[in-house]
Formats: structure tokens, sequence, C-alpha cells
């Protein structure tokens, strides 16, 4: 029988002593370099999610420390940005979001079409901060005069969209998805803004700071502001509600204490904001803009049901179902979770 040379029994000795501390560490970095996929949008509205990405660019991790500090885990939260709901929700079905910031129509969408398996809304985030813009020279006042017209939102099918074609819908003016009495032009948000000032949209529904942007840069003014309609909310896959249900709990509550802190800290978050959006954008934001947008948000860790179950109303009336869609169990809701006004 041959024998090993030295050298290699040495080695195969010295690898049958450091196998055992490998094998430890291979099980010990899935958790090491867990990740959570958070999305969210360059607006205002979604303030939580700006800052909260500020901190984690900086290394202040917000997200990161608190979970850590709950479980004990080491978690990196990777950001993605959308420019609206339905995008994020289709990255939402592609399994490629845990969390993301979103308006409630989409969320309502996904929820329905997935029969209540693929999501559901953890926290409220912002109120407000959305509505109709129109050009400086409008006569407009009332759904009636935008018969003929153009007004754009973000995209179809999002809840500005939603809400646009449900207010002219209640005015007497007849909207479809491909037409109608007034045409619905789904257009992303930075492009609306020359739109609007060359005179091709007759409007703009959307949200802060495009509401703002629009006023500043494209000689808009403000016609209808919703002061009180749920514009984000927090959302998370209902997988990771059940397989990491420490962790999303912690997250949770992270985003609820966010949401304080930015109460209390307004002038320190504004200025977060500022920076996140030029990153996102890259484009010049005026910090005059975002004061100016800012007294337009309600932040709100709480979720009006009665209001979902309004919008998800106003689904069947645009058009986007023909019955009312499945709402039921959206919202997570237990006694860590308080989620009813």
């Amino acid at each position: 029988m041959k024998t090993q040379p030295l050298a290699l029994n040495a080695l195969l000795c010295v690898g049958a002593l450091l196998a055992p501390a490998f094998l430890a560490s291979c099980r010990e970095a899935p958790e090491r370099q867990a990740q959570i996929r958070f999305g969210l949008f360059p607006n205002v509205t979604h303030v939580q999610g700006l800052v909260a990405r500020h901190f984690s660019r900086t290394g202040e991790g917000w997200f990161e420390k608190r979970i850590f500090e709950r479980t004990g885990k080491n978690i990196s939260i990777l950001w993605y940005a959308y420019n609206a709901g339905p995008g994020a929700m289709e990255a939402m079905f592609a399994n490629s979001l845990d969390f993301t910031y979103v308006g409630p129509g989409p969320a309502i969408n996904a929820y329905s079409k997935s029969n209540g398996t693929l999501l559901q809304i953890v926290a409220g985030a912002v109120q407000g901060a959305s509505g109709l813009v129109v050009p400086s020279h409008s006569g407009a006042c009332t759904q009636k005069d935008f018969q003929g017209k153009i007004i754009a939102t973000p995209q179809l099918g999002n809840t500005q969209d939603i809400a646009c074609r449900t207010w002219l819908a209640l005015g007497g003016v007849a909207v479809t998805q491909t037409g109608g009495d007034a045409s619905i032009l789904p257009t992303p948000n930075p492009e609306q803004i020359p739109l609007l000032r060359q005179g091709k949209l007759d409007g703009s529904w959307t949200v802060e700071p495009w509401i703002s942007r629009l006023e500043k840069e494209a000689g808009g003014k403000l016609l209808f502001l919703e002061k009180d309609a749920v514009t984000t909310v927090l959302t998370a896959q209902k997988d990771f509600l059940e397989k990491q249900p420490d962790v999303a709990q912690a997250m949770i509550e992270a985003h609820r204490e966010l949401t304080l802190w930015i109460i209390g800290h307004p002038q320190e978050a504004q200025k977060i904001v500022v920076e996140e959006l030029r990153e996102l954008t890259r484009s010049n934001i005026d910090p005059a803009l975002i004061i100016h947008a800012w007294p337009r948000l309600v932040l709100t860790n709480e979720i009006s049901e009665e209001k979902l179950h309004e919008l998800a109303k106003d689904t069947v009336r645009t058009g986007f179902y023909k019955k009312l869609p499945h709402v039921e169990g959206i919202i997570r809701n237990d006694k860590n979770n308080p989620a009813h006004e």
C-alpha cells in the first residue's frame, strides 16, 4: 500500500482541523449577508423611504440598526427606485422586492390579482400631497371643463391615475382606459414638467414634489388638492412576513419610529429629502421646493380600512375591475401592529 507524501498528509490533517470551522462559517454566512430588498419612489410622499435610504447610504442604517437590536441579525437594505406603483408591484410579483412604499391603488390590485397571497399592507406612511395642477392661464374649474382635454398621471393604474379618473367620472365626464370624454395620458413625473410648460397638457394629477415643481418650473397652478387621501403605505411580501416574522416585525416597528422621528425633526428630514431626490433624479432640487411642499404632507403610521374599501370601489367605477376587488385581509393587523384608525 502506498503512503501519501508527508507534506500531503500534513495538508490533509490541517484541512480536517479547519473543516468544522469552515462549515460553521458557511452556515453563518447567509445570516451575515442577509439582505432586504426595499422599493421606493423619488417623491416627497415617500419621505420615510428617502430618509431611510439616506441612513443606509451614509452607513447609519436606520432599519439595519434597529433590526439588529431587536433580532441580533445583521441585515443590509438594498434600495430600488420606481416611477410609480405598478412597476413596484411587478417587482413584487417577480419576487424582486421584500418591502416597498407604494400607493394603495397598486397594492389593492396586486393583492386582489394574487388572491391575497402576494403582499399585505403593514403600516401607513403618508396622506395628502396629491392633486391636480393646471396651466396658469387655464379657466378650468370643474370636471366638465376637462371634456376633450388631456390630463397626465404618473402611470396607468397607479393611485393618482385612479383618483383622477374617479374625480372626472363623479363629475359626469366619462373616461375609459383608452379614451372617453377626456384623455388620461400616463406620463412619468419628470416628463410632465416640459409637457405642461409647452402647452401639451391641460392638467397633471400627481404628488409632491412634482406638484410644486409643476407650479414653480412649468407655470402651473394647483386646482385641486387631496388633503386626506391615502397616498403612501408600506407593504411587505406575505411570504417574507411568514418566514421571517421577527425581522418583519422589527422592520415595521422601525418604520413607525422613523415616522415619528420625521415629524419631530422636519428641518433635518427636509435636508435629507433634498439630498436623496438630487441623487435619485440626477437633477437640482431647490430646498425651497421641499419647504413649499412639506405642509401638504400628513405623516401617519395608521391605515384607514374604510378609505381602502372606497378606493377598491373606485377601481370598479373607473373600469379597472368589473366587480369589487378582494381586499379582505390586506391589512396586517395583530396586537403588535395596530393598523386601524
